[in-house]
């Protein structure tokens, strides 16, 4: 490959050219800790997004979606603290009435900007909060204010999760920036709570999409914290062409494939980082199947063992109870004989041909203590594969949950 990934220290959405950002502490939250963040590019972009596969969709993201209809916007806000779901036609004219609230002052189209909220369901956005907290922001507005507003998002994430990459292909060169946020409610099918992804790339509006699709389908839809999927899942990408790069399409070409697998490092970043801050979390595993018949089995068994409570739980307790994790793959919808399988944690084999391997049990548990670790599952039927990307279900997960709304 005739290009160089280089991974930004401390990036974030703002380190891509022509991208400046704020955040505050509006008052939305009872923690008084910040809750509003803009995002903004000093020309309108090519957008994408991609959104939750749940029924119940918040009100802002469906405005969101409205705007993004022709495939542009030059910013965007975010709340925290409250979802501005379930709240009917009046929070369809909330969001929208936010969306303008930023324009104006900005002196861009309404349409132009996407309005997300996060939080507490069943609540109506205090609106004249939010009105005086982007009076506060549009001043304070600077191309180093990614973090800002990566803790403007936070809900009961403990810490902000920024990622940036620059791309130096073929005597061009562009950067690729974002920001997410979620720490429960999260197996989106879809994308994850809030992902901001902004690039100085030039690109249209249907290969920004397509490349969109491509990246978090490899990365935030292979996440499972516990099963969950919000009613907000969003994940948005901006592209304001202010870098020197040549017009980026989805070919074969060197170009695309370094922006795709920059954008790609972006997202799996992320999803590691939201991962490990998870609610409760104290362990993260990637789940590898490989030697399915097709893909999709390959995927609906990395899935289901990720989703499983029991197998999040035996993780928790570094309890090697491997007939959980290929219980798991048998109900998962997928084709295979069970008799043809082998299985490992780490490298230590837990099963052969459908069989116990024999494994030294203390060294099991031990192996199992490390926060970050490996399972393999070879079905033994074909040449697919596929991961997933899980976490472990802790007592903490429940006392974060009991009391959700008086920690937000």
């Amino acid at each position: 490959m005739n290009y160089e990934i280089l991974p930004i220290e401390n990036g974030h959405a703002t380190s891509a050219k022509g991208f400046k950002a704020a955040g505050t502490a509006a008052g939305i939250k009872k923690s008084g800790k910040p809750d509003l963040g803009i995002l903004v590019s000093q020309v309108r972009c090519t957008a994408a997004g991609m959104f939750t596969t749940n029924r119940l969709k918040g009100a802002s993201l469906r405005v969101t979606q409205e705007h993004l209809a022709d495939g542009h916007a030059q910013a965007l806000i975010v709340n925290s603290g409250n979802a501005n779901a379930c709240t009917s036609e009046r929070g369809l004219v909330d969001a929208r009435e936010m969306a303008r609230c930023l324009a104006r002052p900005l002196g861009i189209a309404t349409q132009d900007v996407l309005p997300n909220s996060t939080g507490v369901i069943g609540i109506y956005l205090p609106l004249p909060l939010i009105r005086e907290g982007i009076e506060k922001l549009i001043p304070r507005l600077r191309a180093d204010g990614g973090l800002e507003l990566a803790q403007a998002m936070m809900t009961t994430d403990t810490v902000p999760k920024t990622a940036a990459r620059r791309v130096v292909v073929e005597g061009h060169a562009f950067t690729i920036g974002g920001c997410a946020k979620g720490a429960g409610m999260i197996m989106p099918n879809m994308a994850t709570m809030l992902a901001f992804l902004t690039t100085d790339a030039r690109i249209s509006p249907s290969s920004l999409s397509w490349f969109l699709h491509e990246a978090v389908e490899s990365s935030f839809n292979r996440l499972s914290i516990d099963g969950d999927t919000s009613c907000c899942d969003t994940a948005i990408l901006m592209a304001n062409g202010l870098s020197d790069s040549t017009d980026i399409l989805p070919e074969r070409d060197c170009v695309s494939e370094a922006f795709l697998a920059a954008l790609k490092e972006v997202c799996l970043d992320l999803t590691h980082q939201l991962a490990r801050d998870g609610e409760g979390v104290t362990k993260v595993v990637t789940v590898q199947v490989k030697g399915a018949r097709a893909p999709d089995d390959a995927l609906r068994v990395a899935r289901s063992i990720a989703n499983s409570p029991l197998v999040k739980t035996a993780i928790h307790g570094c309890d090697p109870n491997w007939g959980r994790l290929i219980t798991a793959a048998g109900y998962s919808g997928a084709e295979f004989d069970p008799t043809q399988c082998a299985l490992w944690i780490g490298d230590i084999q837990m099963m052969h041909r459908g069989q116990p391997a024999g494994f030294d049990e203390a060294a099991a548990h031990a192996f199992m203590q490390q926060p970050e670790y490996t399972i393999t599952l070879d079905l033994g039927q074909g040449d697919h594969s596929d991961f997933y990307i899980m976490t472990d279900l802790s007592k903490a997960y429940i006392d974060i949950n009991a009391d959700y709304r008086h920690r937000t």
